[in-house]
């Protein structure tokens, strides 16, 4: 029997359906009031996020500045909003939003790594409410193109404010002086 919450409704799916979900898996993503299955990700896109688990970690040895945290974990964002991103960065001053279901509200940082499944909401109306819900940086790491996007949102959802390619490095708003090797996010 399919569960009565996975059916098509006749009006956009709340925050509040989507906490009537069963724990997964499957995992679900709710955008803009659908549900989205997110399937688990691949060995590469494994890779490519413990390295920047890795590299955060690092920095945060260091700096303990905030926490992050891995999908899945729900970031209740709007109403009709609810995801499960790849990776969130939550400083110390937004430490209010964490919640035992997740995040209830936006935070810092938001790491998405592609994958062919994903790509398409990841890049396009995902971005858009990351900006709207007040994200201050997305990292798109895109392991076909072996490189990293870096979007300011608070300045521009639209143009990412740099791509990084397996030479180089990056700096990042949130975690100052700290130089990000694009090749270290990519390594085997």
């Amino acid at each position: 029997m399919v569960d009565p919450m996975l059916k098509t409704a006749f009006r956009p799916l709340t925050a509040r359906d989507y906490r009537k979900l069963p724990e997964g898996p499957p995992y679900y993503q709710l955008i803009e009031g659908d549900l989205e299955m997110s399937p688990a990700p691949n060995r590469s896109h494994q890779r490519i996020l413990r390295n920047i688990s890795f590299i955060l970690f690092e920095f945060l040895q260091r700096k303990p500045i905030g926490e992050f945290y891995f999908a899945p974990i729900d970031v209740f964002l709007t109403d009709l909003n609810v995801y499960q991103p790849d990776l969130v960065f939550i400083s110390k001053s937004r430490s209010s939003i964490l919640t035992e279901e997740g995040l209830a509200g936006a935070p810092e940082l938001v790491v998405e790594v592609l994958s062919p499944k994903t790509a398409k909401l990841d890049k396009g109306v995902k971005r858009e409410i990351y900006a709207r819900a007040g994200v201050e940086e997305l990292w798109i790491a895109d392991p076909a193109l072996q490189e990293v996007q870096v979007y300011h949102l608070t300045q521009s959802a639209e143009k990412p404010a740099g791509v990084y390619k397996a030479r180089q490095s990056f700096l990042s708003q949130l975690f100052p002086n700290y130089k990000i090797s694009v090749a270290k996010i990519f390594h085997r």
